[in-house]
């Protein structure tokens, strides 16, 4: 019945393998002259109704394939925010005169690869299958069977995937970002509700196909083993009667920037991590003379493991696993976007360092070295993606629909190593604006005072982007004493006197972890021995013990012995329920916070800092006084690692209650493992003895 169980199964042992090479570094190497790409130029085609036909040939391999995009730009929905999407789920749900099955099995009868969204479609088999495959993509695009039956399992896919992501730190900054970025009106800021999918109708997606799912504004590409008359024959045989709307792209309002530097914060309790977005917006068409600059910048700046970001964020501090940063480009207005997931405690250290390289970087010149480093790095990634036929497909559509010019992609890498110091410096003002939106989602209990001691204002926003006003957001500290809801927890689970007649206990657990299941032992002796047994069928994966006075883990055939620091910290506690102790050791610290949702039902928030200094947060149920969720961060190989324990299922086992089911979740430097252990058998006074603890 500890408030928090302590597991190392979910830490992987990696190790990488590094190459040693001696370089005189006193030596700048020079670079070679960058090369003209060899890119096959694509036989263009016009049909009547709109498509545009492009045709790569290459006949190395007897395989071909075809991809069809409508270019209708940002689609706003409004209130039916969803409804295009579905459409595009719908597609691939058969055709008028081929049930989904038929047409499935149609498909992997060829050994195929046929797919259909809302911006189109793509087909791909070897080349003596490509016309049936080619003919049932087109089948898919034009005759839809668009049945009741298909539409009402889809939206309740749609809305499970909502109901999964509602305390999802990432998916939710993902919308909040854009929302307050875009405005919630802009077709880059909707977003969509359960409500919304809720109201949506077969009719709202039959109209978002009528207007959008078209020949007009249309680019069929071709890539493979076809010839230029045959893929146009194709064309036209499978597409040349189709009729459908006229696309207009659309012309949107361009939107601002904030005028100074704020900080938006999401509050979600149940968040072990915060999430944090750096960005503003930008306008930087793949035509404009920044471009190539701009990408370096980036690159220089987040665009990797080699990255300012990452070295500053991961390597020197230790903050995650990763600090990216990116930049968009198009007709339309895109995003600048630095981000990181960072433990609650460090979110506003981690801001700090975001803006202090964003800082630096449009206030000092790169070095030539670490230029012409991202060149090499980016230009070695160029050329790894020409290895994909279908990568370089693509380039022929990009240069018609952004007017730009046919060497464009000849030259890229001529373009790259044109840039200069000066030029990142000369972008990176003008993009990487200083005064910016910094989205941070989680737990505002843990990370929100620190935030607001930046110096930026900070405004507190909904999971869905809508403000909060300071009233509402406050957690009011409830009147009542720490010690009293302890006190009613115990009560809770049976009351002092019967907890004091246990002597022992033993839980038996089983637990899935990357689809392994494994079995969980973990057994308990007054005043304070303890044993956890983690294995696999009759394999030992892990074991904890301490007797008392000193203890081990052994994991995958590793023994190490306690740390005198980890004794001192077991020592702390003579009992077996340590809210025992709180109240009879008065070296225990413990502060009421507020009243926080867990699960939908409120929770007192306790701090609870035990005599060697340490503090974990507690959390217990008004309504039934249980201890529903804890969450500590302890330190290993030099890095933050936050554990949050989430308790439910209580069942009484004689006298007493224990809770049947514990989800653990464990985040270090930016990544989670979520591990449930359900109890499968509780024993007290029973089946323990000091033998086992040796």
């Amino acid at each position: 019945m500890k408030k928090y169980i302590m597991i190392a199964a979910g830490v992987l042992l990696m190790q990488y393998a590094h190459a040693q090479v001696t370089i005189d570094r006193s030596k700048q190497p020079k670079p070679g002259p960058a090369p003209v790409l060899n890119i096959k130029d694509p036989v263009v085609y016009k049909l009547a109704n709109g498509i545009t036909v492009l045709v790569v040939e290459d006949h190395r391999l007897p395989k071909v394939s075809a991809s069809f995009v409508i270019d209708a730009g940002p689609v706003t929905e409004g209130s039916k925010a969803g409804a295009f999407s579905l459409m595009g789920a719908m597609l691939n749900e058969g055709t008028k005169t081929m049930p989904k099955a038929v047409f499935d099995e149609a498909v992997e009868k060829m050994g195929a690869n046929v797919s259909l969204s809302a911006s189109g479609g793509s087909a791909s088999s070897l080349t003596r299958y490509f016309k049936s495959a080619f003919t049932l993509m087109g089948q898919g695009l034009k005759e839809p069977a668009f049945t009741q039956e298909s539409f009402d399992k889809l939206k309740t896919q749609e809305i499970t995937g909502l109901k999964s992501q509602a305390k999802n730190a990432p998916a939710i900054a993902s919308r909040v970002t854009n929302a307050l970025t875009y405005g919630k009106t802009h077709p880059s800021g909707e977003f969509e509700t359960e409500e919304g999918i809720k109201n949506l109708t077969l009719l709202d997606v039959k109209a978002f196909y009528n207007k959008y799912i078209t020949p007009s504004r249309a680019y069929l590409t071709f890539v493979g083993d076809i010839k230029p008359a045959e893929a146009k024959l194709l064309a036209t045989e499978v597409f040349g009667s189709w009729k459908g709307a006229m696309l207009t792209l659309p012309k949107l309002p361009e939107v601002a920037n904030p005028p100074k530097t704020e900080v938006d914060v999401v509050d979600l309790p149940s968040a072990v991590q915060s999430e944090i977005r750096v960005v503003n917006l930008v306008d930087l068409k793949k035509n404009n003379p920044d471009y190539f600059p701009a990408l370096l910048a980036n690159y220089i700046l987040g665009g990797g493991a080699q990255s300012r970001l990452f070295m500053n964020l991961r390597e020197k501090h230790g903050f995650t696993y990763g600090a990216y940063s990116s930049i968009g480009s198009g007709r339309f207005q895109t995003l600048f976007n630095a981000s990181a997931s960072v433990r609650n405690a460090k979110a506003d250290s981690a801001v700090a360092e975001f803006l202090k390289e964003i800082n630096r970087i449009r206030s000092e010149k790169v070095s030539v070295e670490e230029l012409n480093i991202a060149k090499a790095l980016y230009n070695g990634s160029f050329a790894l993606g020409l290895e994909d036929p279908a990568r370089t497909a693509t380039f022929a559509s990009t240069i018609l629909i952004n007017d730009l010019p046919a060497d464009f992609y000849k030259t890229y890498l001529q373009k790259v190593n044109a840039v200069t110091a000066d030029d990142i410096l000369r972008v990176a003002q003008k993009y990487f604006n200083y005064n910016t939106r910094i989205v941070v989602v989680g737990n505002t209990a843990q990370m929100l005072d620190g935030l607001k001691k930046n110096g930026y204002p900070v405004k507190l926003y909904d999971v869905y982007a809508n403000p909060v006003t300071a009233s509402s957001a406050t957690n009011p500290v409830p009147d009542i004493k720490a010690t009293d809801i302890i006190k009613n927890y115990l009560n809770a689970i049976g009351g002092i006197d019967e907890l004091n007649k246990m002597k022992s206990y033993e839980l038996t657990m089983t637990m899935a972890m990357q689809g392994m299941n494994l079995n969980v032992d973990e057994k308990k002796l007054a005043p304070n021995k303890e044993l956890m047994t983690v294995s696999m069928g009759s394999n030992v994966v892990m074991k904890n013990v301490f007797d008392g006075d000193k203890g081990y883990q052994q994991q995958m055939g590793r023994k190490k012995d306690l740390s005198a620091e980890e004794i001192a910290q077991k020592k702390v506690f003579t009992s077996l329920i340590e809210q025992i102790d709180y109240l009879n050791n008065p070296a225990f610290k413990l502060v009421v916070k507020g009243i926080q949702k867990v699960n939908g039902s409120d929770a007192y928030q306790l701090t609870v800092t035990d005599p060697t200094g340490k503090t974990s947060t507690e959390y217990y149920d008004i309504k039934s006084k249980l201890l529903v969720k804890n969450e500590s961060t302890t330190v290993a190989n030099n890095a933050g690692v936050t554990q949050t324990l989430e308790l439910s299922d209580y069942r009484k086992v004689g006298n007493l209650m224990f809770p049947y089911k514990q989800a653990l979740t464990i985040a270090a430097a930016g990544q989670e493992q979520n591990l449930v252990m359900n109890v499968t058998d509780v024993k007290v006074n029973a089946g323990v003895t000091v033998e086992d603890f040796k």
